[in-house]
């Protein structure tokens, strides 16, 4: 008794924030989904020197050399030649079958390779096999595709991509749909008015013959698809901002905060933001998906990522079109299927903890 009635003070002497992410840890498999995809995403930033045909350290003539590092952009770009190492090889030096001559010949020389030595870019022009089966003679553990290039690696690799630019898309969608949205939702009248004209027919832009207009003139990269995508993106979240301000200034606390005199820039950002932040929150990890899925999309239809970018869309289009090739259909598939479902629980744990019946800042 003693004991249930300490928890129970603990319990009721925690912030609500506390509260909703205790919530949010009871939901096991939200909870552990966010861990596992925070490991997978951190893990992807340093797939360089993890996944790579490259060298991580080259030790040779008694002079060290970090070849896999020059793939990270902080890095300026350098690529070592067959002849650096005294490889009689035109182009850039094979580190697999050096290690092995050095190994075979008692060298001083040495070189450590990642843990999977395939690089997600490296085709037939580097000795690859097209459409090689999973774990063939080039030890390739989810084989090759239409051009050699090793499919397990650029799953990993486009994983990294696909994420950053669902992240970046959202968080971009948010700044501009919340400031907008808020903004009509709180000064309303001709301000809202004017702004929601404009929405309307800034909404009818029909978004694919945008995206295949510019990407016929100019070569489609990372940072102008999510231009092209912020076009319209903002729309959605702007009107739910806005009917969170409708709804949030219309209440007691912000008739009581302007009769004490606050100015509107006190009463946005202290009062009424924080009290409408859970459908945004909530609403987060489902804006990932649908970046994730419109990334996906483009790059299937071809108007995505310029070639040879790793890219889940490219390769089921690829394995669409070589359907005998089962691997190439079950990789990218069986990919974007977990990674979907991971954030799909996420977004399920959030939307259980941030549940206003449950923990409310009213309450």
């Amino acid at each position: 008794m003693i004991f249930s009635q300490k928890k129970d003070i603990d319990t009721t002497s925690l912030s609500i924030t506390q509260k909703r992410w205790m919530k949010f840890k009871s939901m096991k498999r939200g909870y552990y989904s966010l861990i596992i995809i925070i490991f997978l995403y951190a893990i992807s930033w340093v797939l360089p020197i993890l996944v790579n045909n490259k060298a991580i350290i080259v030790s040779y003539n008694n002079k060290i050399h970090f070849p896999a590092f020059h793939d990270f952009s902080l890095i300026p770009d350098k690529i070592f030649l067959g002849n650096d190492f005294g490889q009689d090889k035109p182009g850039e030096a094979d580190y697999i079958k050096l290690q092995r001559r050095w190994k075979n010949d008692n060298s001083d020389n040495w070189l450590i390779m990642p843990l999977y030595p395939h690089n997600p870019l490296s085709d037939i022009n580097a000795g690859n096999k097209m459409f090689e089966a999973p774990f063939g003679q080039g030890n390739h553990i989810l084989g090759t595709d239409d051009t050699g290039r090793d499919v397990f690696s650029r799953l990993l690799y486009a994983f990294n991509i696909s994420i950053t630019f669902a992240l970046i898309l959202t968080v971009l969608n948010y700044l501009i749909g919340i400031s907008i949205g808020g903004s009509m939702g709180y000064f309303g009248g001709k301000f809202d008015l004017f702004f929601q004209r404009i929405i309307e027919i800034w909404s009818t832009l029909p978004l694919l013959f945008v995206i295949i207009i510019i990407a016929s003139i100019v070569r489609p990269t990372f940072a102008v698809l999510i231009g092209i995508y912020l076009l319209v993106n903002w729309i959605g979240m702007t009107y739910l901002m806005r009917a969170e301000f409708y709804r949030e200034k219309s209440k007691d606390y912000v008739a009581a905060a302007i009769s004490m005199g606050q100015n509107n820039k006190t009463i946005i950002f202290k009062h009424i933001l924080p009290n409408s932040l859970v459908p945004i929150i909530t609403y987060f990890p489902f804006s990932i998906i649908a970046g994730i899925g419109a990334l996906i999309s483009l790059d299937y239809l071809g108007f995505g990522m310029p070639p040879p970018t790793p890219s889940w869309g490219q390769m089921l289009d690829v394995g669409l079109q070589n359907i005998s090739k089962w691997w190439m259909v079950f990789a990218p598939v069986g990919a974007q299927f977990i990674t979907l479902l991971l954030i799909v629980f996420i977004g399920e744990g959030i939307r259980e903890a941030f549940d206003p019946k449950v923990h409310s800042r009213l309450r």
